[in-house]
């Protein structure tokens, strides 16, 4: 399954205007990080890593909604640090829905069932809670034990109360298919999650742990025996048809990391949330001023191994829109799983 019908066609629409507007480069999503402060330690993250000084800094409501309103894109992805510690978290997503922006919250769910009565419902807006295994698996990676539990009960809580729920699930070098098997059957089958995303662990130069995470070739083994046996085409997978293709080593692409832009208290990061290599203060500047074919694999060290999303889901979108078959591929997988 790709991404909602709704949504499907808004992106659609834009994709169309930016072709009809011949522009090269533009957002699909922002990443939009409005404080870097965690209540969590995760290894795989190093937010946390950050001077005392920057992480009592929260962005204000008006920086947040504008840089976002600058890019233009469709959808924004709200992240940090743990977005639910920010004091007006909840007016940044009610301005950006606003404006119908897709907003995705991403959220360890910790404070999720204190903080659900300050968000309404709404098809522009969903949870995206970040689960990277079953119990002892996830409870392990973030380094404090209950966090699964209390994340299963913050989802139900909000299904319960008509939020629109999906899962971000990274898969590191020690997981196998049949761990991710098992994650996705529970979130897909028991949980009833709206969507899910899924992405290789990637090299955040920042992360205290730097051992685990996972080689391109490991990448496609270990997706493409996760999704044998109609795995892939029955779990509700918030992603094109091509990236899934991507993750399992039947399709590759080239970086397009400006279609994923980071935006956080430093700035429009550049070239991505996974590397810094320094800020600019406009979307426009971090397109124009960013030396984009520099950056991939095979160009930079840095990049040897990366398979993620915010790189390659955007320029399998591209592909996909380039191609009537792909297109219609797209379509009939989106409108089987809106059944």
């Amino acid at each position: 399954m790709a991404m909602p019908l709704r949504q499907t066609i808004r992106v659609g629409t834009y994709l169309v205007e930016q072709k009809l507007r011949k522009r090269e480069k533009f957002p699909l999503i922002v990443e939009l990080e409005p404080l870097f402060a965690c209540n969590l330690a995760c290894e795989g993250c190093g937010k946390i890593q950050h001077p005392a000084g920057v992480l009592k800094q929260r962005m204000p409501v008006a920086q947040a909604v504008g840089a976002v309103l600058e890019s233009g894109a469709p959808m924004v992805s709200i992240a940090g640090g743990e977005p639910l510690m920010h004091p007006q978290i909840d007016e940044i997503v009610r301005q950006l829905v606003a404006k119908k922006k897709y907003v995705f919250l991403c959220t360890n769910a910790m404070l999720m069932r204190k903080k659900l009565e300050k968000f309404t419902p709404s098809p522009y807006f969903a949870f995206a809670v970040h689960i990277d295994g079953l119990r002892q698996r996830h409870d392990e990676s973030v380094a404090k034990e209950g966090v699964f539990d209390e994340a299963v009960e913050a989802m139900k809580e909000a299904k319960k109360r008509g939020f629109r729920v999906t899962t971000n699930s990274t898969f590191f070098n020690t997981d196998t298919p049949q761990t991710i098997i098992e994650v996705l059957n529970y979130l897909n089958d028991d949980l009833k999650v709206d969507e899910m995303m899924i992405s290789p662990a990637y090299a955040y130069e920042k992360a205290p742990d730097q051992e685990h995470f996972l080689g391109v070739e490991q990448t496609r083994e270990l997706f493409k025996k996760a999704f044998a046996g109609g795995n892939r085409g029955r779990w509700r997978l918030n992603h094109s048809p091509l990236f899934l293709d991507f993750l399992e080593g039947k399709a590759d692409f080239p970086c397009t990391a400006w279609a994923i832009p980071n935006y956080s208290l430093f700035g429009w990061q550049r070239p991505c949330y996974l590397m810094s290599d320094g800020y600019v203060p406009t979307y426009r500047e971090l397109v124009e001023e960013t030396d984009w074919d520099k950056y991939g694999r095979g160009k930079d060290p840095r990049c040897a191994n990366c398979m993620a999303h915010c790189g390659y889901e955007p320029t399998a979108v591209l592909a996909t829109m380039g191609s009537l078959k792909e297109s219609l591929r797209a379509v009939r997988e989106t409108v089987a799983g809106s059944k």
